[in-house]
């Protein structure tokens, strides 16, 4: 009797769990670095400085619903991370010019939506069925891990070569990504004679039409969770982004020691990221999505306030230990919950919609905070808001149905 052909969807999965370390992982959690570099070398006001990401959602809306659903998904990581490549090469020679500094986010943000979650979601729930929750953990694991190894190195390499040698190294680690792409990664299962989850037969929903455009526009549930990823998104982003300036304002005023409390925090957030990335994706696995899901953005707005607590000489890390679980999860939780109630099929159209949204939150929302804080001179007030914002966002995933009997997988 012939052997039983070996399952490779775990080794998508590990393939994964590089290419999306490498291209989400590096450049965005990252980028806030550098924003007080570019507020001493160019005398750019904060709200310039972060205006370049929101900017660049919106001009690039289009490029989700008319791209990720035409493309093979290896072949968007490819072109994206060359697009990361080129924004970066232009971030490092930059001269102060703030309209050149906003075209380099544009292509960025181009490389973000192309080579970032949507792809590597859809791949990993072509290939992954009842185990999708814990082989989506893995794969984020990447981000995590690769972001926070780079998070540690950063600090030396600014110093050391100035922050534009900084920024030029990690538009070059985009290129790790090609090989992996292209020779390890496979778009779904069927292209090896394979099924999800390494079963003998298709599933049910393996043979179901997707969804369009208009049907998803036109359910309630779709609206609820958008919303609710939107703002907790949305308050994601504002911490991230703010997170060093926020520590600079609290009295981290020495280069060295802000730079060292940002590493500290930034590694800690990243590597509790990915406990919080492989936790919930087993709890997914086996509970209710929509109570993990709850539990999980009510967590995210409790850290706020914990953040405005950090003053010297205090530590960064139960906040971020906090914060990192949190929005490890996060960010996993929604590809897994639009599967789960629109059919693995319409997932591609579902998330070019979601992603492009959620990535105006994860930009706007820092946009306003910067505004505020100007306006009243601290951060008190703004990220007061932002509370507000990850709220909403918990109701309103609080409040969706568990999961429609008409997408049941």
């Amino acid at each position: 009797m012939p052997g039983r052909q070996i399952f490779y969807g775990w080794w998508v999965t590990l393939a994964a769990f590089f290419t999306f370390g490498i291209a989400v992982g590096i450049p965005y959690y990252n980028m806030p670095f550098f924003y007080d570099y570019y507020e001493n070398a160019f005398n750019w006001p904060r709200h310039s400085i972060t205006l370049g990401f929101p900017i660049a959602a919106v001009l690039t809306l289009w490029v989700g619903p008319l791209m990720v659903p035409r493309f093979r998904p290896r072949n968007l990581i490819v072109v994206g991370t060359g697009c990361t490549f080129l924004a970066f090469l232009g971030f490092s020679r930059m001269t102060g010019s703030l309209a050149v500094y906003y075209g380099l986010w544009f292509v960025y943000t181009i490389g973000y939506v192309l080579s970032g979650p949507i792809p590597h979601q859809i791949i990993i729930s072509h290939w992954f069925r009842r185990r999708r929750g814990m082989a989506m953990g893995i794969a984020y694991v990447g981000v995590g891990l690769i972001g926070a190894a780079f998070s540690w190195a950063v600090k030396p390499l600014a110093e050391t070569y100035g922050f534009r040698g900084a920024l030029l190294a990690m538009g070059i680690l985009m290129f790790l990504a090609w090989p992996v792409a292209l020779l390890v990664l496979r778009d779904r299962p069927s292209e090896m004679g394979l099924y999800p989850d390494g079963d003998p037969g298709p599933h049910a929903d393996q043979s179901a039409a997707a969804h369009s455009f208009r049907y998803l526009l036109t359910r309630w549930d779709f609206w609820l969770l958008l919303t609710g990823s939107f703002c907790s998104i949305g308050a994601i982003g504002a911490i991230n982004q703010h997170m060093k300036l926020v520590f600079k304002d609290a009295g981290f005023v020495s280069q060295s020691l802000l730079n060292s409390t940002w590493r500290t925090a930034s590694t800690i957030i990243l590597i509790s990221s990915v406990v919080g990335r492989v936790g919930i994706g087993f709890l997914a696995d086996k509970l209710p999505m929509k109570y993990v899901m709850t539990a999980t953005y009510f967590v995210v707005a409790a850290t706020i306030p914990m953040l405005l607590m950090v003053h010297p000489p205090d530590s960064p890390a139960p906040f971020a230990i906090i914060f990192g679980f949190a929005m490890g999860a996060d960010y996993m939780l929604i590809p897994l919950m639009a599967a789960r109630q629109f059919g693995v099929n319409s997932l591609a159209r579902a998330m070019a919609v979601i992603l492009p949204v959620n990535t105006i939150g994860q930009t706007w929302v820092p946009e306003a905070v910067s505004v505020l804080r100007e306006h009243f001179g601290s951060y008190g007030v703004a990220l007061n808001v932002v509370l507000g914002i990850a709220l909403l966002g918990a109701i309103a995933i609080a409040i969706l149905p568990r999961e429609n009997s008409t997408s049941r997988e």
